[in-house]
């Protein structure tokens, strides 16, 4: 491609390599801060004498902020998972926005599909363990 036309082309194809980049990114910091956090509740249970095989409390986002501050171990678990669930949708989210950057109309209704379901899904999950 020569001219405009290829410059642009370039362009967008440098912008969305970039943009993968960004995204690849923040799953990683999001994956590193999952483990930490898992870490730190496993650390936890073990200063606390707290067998793995014990029944574990079940989900309550209300009590996550004090549990975190008590250092219970069971507030680092549930960060941990609920960063290991939001991986996955942090990328679709992201997706969304860059496809809505392009211009890709189609992929943006399929990404926020994919969004609901996820949400939806998860909802249910919480709903039926309440």
């Amino acid at each position: 491609m020569r001219g405009a036309a290829g410059d642009r082309a370039r362009d967008r194809a440098h912008g969305a390599r970039a943009f993968e980049r960004r995204i690849g990114r923040l799953l990683i910091a999001i994956t590193y801060v999952a483990v930490a956090l898992l870490l730190a509740g496993v650390a936890l249970m073990a200063v606390n004498g707290i067998s793995p095989l014990d029944p574990g409390p079940g989900l309550d986002l209300g009590s996550l902020p004090a549990e975190i501050l008590a250092l219970a171990p069971a507030g680092f678990l549930w960060l941990g998972l609920l960063a290991v669930i939001a991986t996955p949708l942090s990328r679709v989210v992201a997706a969304a926005i860059g496809f809505g950057r392009a211009g890709d109309r189609p992929m943006v209704v399929v990404a926020v599909g994919i969004v609901v379901v996820i949400v939806l899904g998860v909802s249910s999950a919480l709903v039926a363990g309440a």
